[in-house]
């Protein structure tokens, strides 16, 4: 509980469950406006993330990478701190009259302080988008892409324990078709005969797999926690410091690899070509639609327009590299377009709106009983003044003494 220092009410602090709760409010009262914005944001989403294994096949050189991938990470960071500044200054210009400035110090530090948890899913996204790259060595683009939609079962339970989601039967039955949609495009994805590290391909990249699907699954649910946990802070504030954390994190990893390797990994422009600057644009452009995902709308959701784009990834490289569209890929699409009408389906969210009923029924019944209290004592305050102006007269009190 948080105590007013005015007044001295208390209040519920902000916490998982306030979250939980606000969120299923939020499912219940959808206007034309938030379906608008996730349409656009669905649409943008698949065009980037489908473009996203693409450009990162585009930019290898005999099988590998001239560049380091953590320059290209870091470049993206800054990428996007900057656009965050100029939005920044954009709102500062139309600010009405009497607002504080966005920019001022005061405004500055304060969301600092009240968004310092945004620095935990900078770390893991830094960790995350260079094993992006590592992925890309061993599997072709719409592999990449359907091996990322793992991450959605991981992400429903992180959100269950984290910030206790609520699912329905049907919608945990529609994660698990996913699943089985991803395992049947897997069934052969594995290429042979080849070693790295010492080890067998395959343990290799079940390796990458496990710690590819692990490390963003928190990423994001910490970020989707840390945005709706300070949700009157701008977010474009947010974005700010989430990206100025990956940033440095990411300056830290190349201050690392030049101890390792020498002065020249410092070059972080060295082995980049159109196809990376092309490559650093949609990353950037992917991470700030991204934070719009996790602020205005849900993870969940976010993760399911990345399957989508899986439709776009595996034709565009069919079209451009030569890559089969096997009968697996076909079926395993198939298995997830069903998944996904089933998660959003009407019959899936028949318990989520009566959560949210009763959680407006108790709402009610709890601000009922509180102007009935609220009543009562005005009453006893008014009987305790005629009591006492009865008695300041001489005459018999009206209520006991």
């Amino acid at each position: 509980m948080i105590e007013c220092s005015v007044c001295h009410s208390k209040i519920a602090s902000t916490n998982s469950k306030t979250i939980s709760r606000a969120y299923d409010r939020h499912r219940s009262h959808v206007s034309s406006k938030t379906r608008f914005l996730n349409v656009l944001l669905v649409g943008g989403d698949c065009i980037l993330v489908g473009f996203q294994p693409i450009l990162v096949y585009m930019s290898k050189v005999d099988g590998g990478f001239k560049f380091s991938p953590i320059s290209v990470n870091f470049l993206t960071e800054v990428t996007k701190v900057i656009f965050a500044i100029i939005m920044l200054l954009f709102q500062a210009q139309h600010k009405k009259v009497g607002e504080k400035s966005l920019l001022s110090i005061s405004t500055l530090v304060q969301a600092a302080r009240s968004n310092v948890l945004l620095a935990v899913p900078a770390l893991l996204y830094a960790i995350n988008n260079y094993l992006k790259f590592v992925m890309q060595l061993y599997f072709n683009p719409a592999t990449v892409k359907m091996l990322s939609n793992l991450k959605v079962l991981v992400i429903a339970i992180l959100l269950k324990m984290i910030m206790k989601r609520r699912f329905s039967i049907i919608q945990w039955e529609a994660l698990a078709l996913l699943l089985i949609g991803i395992s049947i495009n897997q069934l052969q994805s594995l290429p042979e005969g080849t070693t790295s590290f010492g080890l067998p391909i395959a343990t290799d990249a079940y390796l990458y797999t496990l710690i590819f699907v692990t490390v963003p699954s928190l990423a994001s649910v910490f970020n989707e926690y840390a945005l709706k946990s300070q949700f009157e802070t701008s977010i474009y504030h947010q974005n700010l410091f989430l990206y100025g954390y990956g940033a440095m994190f990411n300056f830290l990893a190349i201050l690392g690899t030049a101890i390792f390797k020498g002065p020249s990994s410092l070059d972080i422009l060295q082995g980049h070509s159109k196809a990376t600057v092309l490559l650093i644009c949609n990353n950037a452009a992917q991470g700030i639609l991204s934070s719009f995902f996790f602020k205005y709308a849900d993870t969940i959701l976010k993760k399911y327009s990345s399957t989508i784009a899986t439709i776009f990834t595996g034709i565009a490289s069919a079209i451009l590299f030569g890559h089969t569209l096997t009968m697996n890929f076909v079926l395993g699409i198939s298995v997830v377009i069903i998944s996904m009408h089933q998660f959003f389906s009407v019959l899936s969210k028949v318990k989520d709106e009566q959560q949210s009923s009763s959680l407006e029924m108790v709402d009610s019944q709890n601000s009922q009983r509180s102007r009935d209290a609220s009543f009562l004592n005005t009453i006893a305050g008014a009987n305790e003044d005629a009591s006492y102006h009865v008695n300041e007269e001489g005459k018999r009190p009206l209520l006991p003494v």
